[in-house]
């Protein structure tokens, strides 16, 4: 990580495109990085039988190990080469489930049953929102599942860009329906009292 006197420079300012994500991660700061698994899915998997699974912008993808290790066949994909190269070398042996790809136009080889959402949504500008939930109910057949943390916060400046309640139940509502949600008590400074684990099932 950074430090104060030795603050890291960045070429990109648009967090749509690779190379905003590639500079803070090839300097290190990467202050959404929780270091490890979150308890909600955790949970979600003593409860859940496996499938195939997505995971978009995985970052660091400490999640693939968890995952791979429970017996779910999982795919994480990032487009920035550098948040590739960082997830590969956390996960050692599960490295080659993760590919760089982008999100719109990736095909997943059979067809999924858990697209995990972890501070992908966020991490894209709000103009993009739109986009990625169509993309969501193209990748998710009916019956399947979209998992994971949502943020919610009225800030406009980001990312992590955050959405209202109101605004994800309306993009969502279409072809999602809600079927579950929990509280968090584990999230990262940046996300504490703002996120939800929800899981929102792929309408018929």
């Amino acid at each position: 990580m950074a430090t104060p006197d030795k603050a890291p420079k960045f070429a990109s300012r648009d967090p749509s495109h690779p190379d905003f994500w590639s500079d803070r991660f090839e300097q290190d700061f990467i202050p959404w990085d929780m270091g490890g698994v979150p308890q909600a899915l955790q949970q979600y998997l003593t409860r859940s039988r496996p499938v195939a699974t997505l995971i978009p912008g995985c970052g660091s993808g400490y999640e693939v190990a968890l995952l791979s290790e429970a017996g779910w066949d999982v795919t994480a994909i990032d487009f920035s080469g550098a948040a590739v190269s960082a997830a590969r070398t956390v996960l050692g042996k599960w490295s080659e489930r993760v590919l760089q790809a982008d999100f719109f136009t990736y095909q997943p080889p059979r067809p999924l049953g858990l697209i995990y959402e972890r501070a992908f949504l966020c991490a894209l500008p709000p103009a993009k929102r739109a986009d990625i939930v169509s993309r969501w109910a193209e990748l998710l057949p009916a019956g399947a599942t979209l998992a994971g943390f949502f943020f919610f916060d009225d800030n406009p400046k980001g990312p992590p860009f955050g959405i209202g309640r109101a605004e994800l139940e309306r993009l969502l509502h279409a072809g999602f329906e809600l079927a579950d949600e929990r509280e968090v008590d584990d999230s990262i400074p940046v996300f504490a009292g703002k996120e939800r684990w929800m899981e929102w099932r792929r309408r018929a």
